[in-house]
């Protein structure tokens, strides 16, 4: 008995003995293998890679194989990224400004859009390595480059131009507070501001500033001294997507450093100077803007007459409820932008459940600002029928919503028709405030054609004809109904 006793003191003073021996030794932790952007990319089975394709040589559009295609370096990058994920490639084409709400509220999984890490931008989304550090240029008229230097004092008094949102716009606050900050939304835009002269001059990356010095000698790129770099040019990705942003690394890494970059580089430059004529490269463009502006149109003019319908029986409604949501209705939309009206459907539904398209977005949102306006042009039409037709109506024993049905509304349309055709002409000119959401209609359509040829007029001319002829046959067409009604109820 002794002896077990021994025996069992001695095991359990052993173990007493080993335990500081298993504390040090290491304990192997399985690192993490995924996280919840990744698992939602691996899901779907496509990345999701927004950009504004008007950045040339970085994602421009071009006509491939006789039909048009968004190319540039940084596309890419995104295509061989997805191989690497073991995923299909999708690209979602919007305005720059809306890229980083696109990424918080999962519209797109990453953006690859020459975007750069600065320290705001990273406080709401993760960043890659860099895959690129462009110098700060300024690019300038060439008959007046001997007004200014590489001392950026010589710009004092000026107006310069910087893309919104970009680190061009802050460089311009930071180191040229002489002279006078116009942003914009799009590069074209800027160019074609300083081709009238609006402007002095224009902050670009040099990637950009020599694409458009080679298509275009009016212009001349100067160089500030002491040189500055744009920023590191990365990848955006949802916060905290450490799986993810592992594996994009990887992917850059091995993009770099086996010389792909340089050829995605050079491609991107061979098909910006493709030769090819103007309508050849870009008219099917035109083609597709126009028949998305009239299709915007259309839907937003159905859901806008008869949304404005039931507002302005609301507000004509003897039941207080119904009268004051009409009021409300009405004063809230016709008192808030179109433009932020589409950014809040276009986000405000992605938050609540809804991947509505861009196109669905900017559609509701058009349909939705319409029908206060038509509320109103209904609401006028049915006050402008004589109260003796209503009486009557009464007295021959239909009911309210019956005298309404076959006796006012008729006779209110033919009130109404020709505010409700100015309307109609007006939703197609507004569907160009859309586009910052990426709905792809005619002046959208337009901005790419300006980005990709280099050619900041041009475009704007052949969109303002065919806008012409969109509004003048519309007016036209209305006028002839208009006609035809007056003389039936002769």
């Amino acid at each position: 008995m002794n002896t077990l006793i021994k025996k069992i003191s001695v095991v359990i003073m052993s173990a007493i003995m080993l335990l500081p021996l298993f504390a040090l030794t290491p304990v192997h932790v399985q690192a993490a293998t995924t996280d919840p952007a990744l698992t939602k990319i691996k899901k779907k089975g496509t990345l999701v890679i927004g950009l504004s394709a008007d950045y040339a040589p970085f994602e421009f559009h071009a006509t491939v194989d006789g039909r048009d295609q968004i190319v540039g370096f940084d596309v890419a990058i995104g295509k061989k990224l997805a191989k690497d994920l073991g995923v299909k490639p999708v690209i979602k084409e919007m305005g720059f400004d809306g890229l980083i709400g696109a990424l918080q509220t999962g519209k797109v999984d990453v953006i690859i859009s020459g975007i750069n890490a600065t320290p705001e931008r990273e406080k709401v989304v993760d960043f890659s390595n860099s895959y690129m550090k462009p110098l700060q240029t300024v690019m300038v008229l060439k008959k007046d480059a001997a007004k200014y230097s590489s001392d950026l004092n010589s710009f004092s008094g000026k107006k310069i131009g910087a893309q919104k949102q970009t680190t061009q716009e802050t460089y311009v606050q930071n180191n040229m507070s002489g002279s006078t900050l116009v942003s914009l939304q799009k590069v074209p835009d800027l160019v074609a501001q300083l081709s009238t002269g609006k402007i002095a001059g224009i902050v670009l990356n040099d990637p950009i500033s020599k694409a458009y010095t080679q298509q275009n000698k009016a212009f001349k790129i100067i160089y500030p001294k002491p040189a500055s770099g744009e920023g590191a040019v990365s990848i955006a990705m949802p916060k905290d997507s450490p799986v993810l942003k592992a594996k994009i690394n990887k992917s850059l890494d091995n993009i770099i450093r086996s010389g792909e970059l340089k050829t995605y580089q050079k491609e991107a430059n061979k098909l910006m100077f493709a030769d090819q004529s103007f309508w050849g490269k870009y008219g099917n463009l035109f083609v597709k803007g126009t028949l998305l502006t009239l299709a915007l149109a259309a839907v937003a003019v159905v859901l806008g007459i008869v949304l404005g319908t039931i507002f302005a029986l609301f507000k004509l409604s003897s039941n207080m409820i119904l009268k004051i949501i009409g009021n409300i209705y009405v004063e809230y939309v016709r008192g808030t932008p179109l433009l932020v009206q589409a950014f809040m459907v276009f986000f405000g539904t992605q938050v609540i459940g809804f991947n509505l398209s861009a196109f669905a977005a900017g559609a509701l949102a058009m349909g939705l600002n319409s029908a206060a306006y038509v509320a109103e042009i209904i609401r006028s039409g049915i006050n402008s029928v004589d109260g003796g037709q209503t009486e009557a109506s009464r007295s021959l024993g239909l009911s309210k919503s019956k005298t309404m049905r076959f006796v006012i509304l008729p006779q209110a349309v033919k009130n109404i028709l020709p505010a409700l055709g100015n309307e109609f002409v007006t939703i197609i000119k507004e569907g160009s405030v859309v586009s910052v959401i990426g709905v792809g209609e005619l002046m959208f359509q337009t901005g790419v054609v300006q980005g990709a040829s280099f050619k900041p007029f041009f475009p704007l001319v052949i969109a303002s004809l065919i806008y012409f002829v969109l509004t003048f046959g519309i007016s036209r067409a209305l006028g002839f109904a208009e006609r035809r009604m007056n003389r039936s109820s002769r």
